[in-house]
């Protein structure tokens, strides 16, 4: 009896959208992350996409239907600017002297 190779199909180009258009997986807007990510969900190798960035530590890009920033990763990009919240408002209060 004959041992039989099997391959794992052979996917064309056309199949990653990462292939037809790149930048959008390092896009720096909410929206085109979101669109990244959407195109991810139909892929075939959208696991061992994330395992391999993963892998490597990539510093950043949408990889495997996910936003991944310094190697691991993260539920969405923080915007640019001083961040919002309690540190800003803080910071208001001391100045006021209150």
């Amino acid at each position: 009896m004959a041992l039989m190779h099997t391959r794992a199909p052979a996917f064309r180009g056309a199949e990653f959208p990462c292939l037809t258009d790149p930048d959008l997986f390092f896009a720096e807007s909410p929206a085109d992350i979101a669109r990244a990510k959407e195109l991810c969900r139909g892929c075939p190798a959208i696991a061992a996409c994330l395992a391999g960035a993963l892998d490597r530590g990539e510093p950043w890009g949408v990889w495997g239907g996910e936003l991944v920033l310094r190697g691991a990763v993260i539920a969405s990009k923080r915007g640019r600017g001083r961040p919002r919240g309690s540190t800003a408002s803080h910071s208001r209060r001391a100045v006021a002297g209150v």
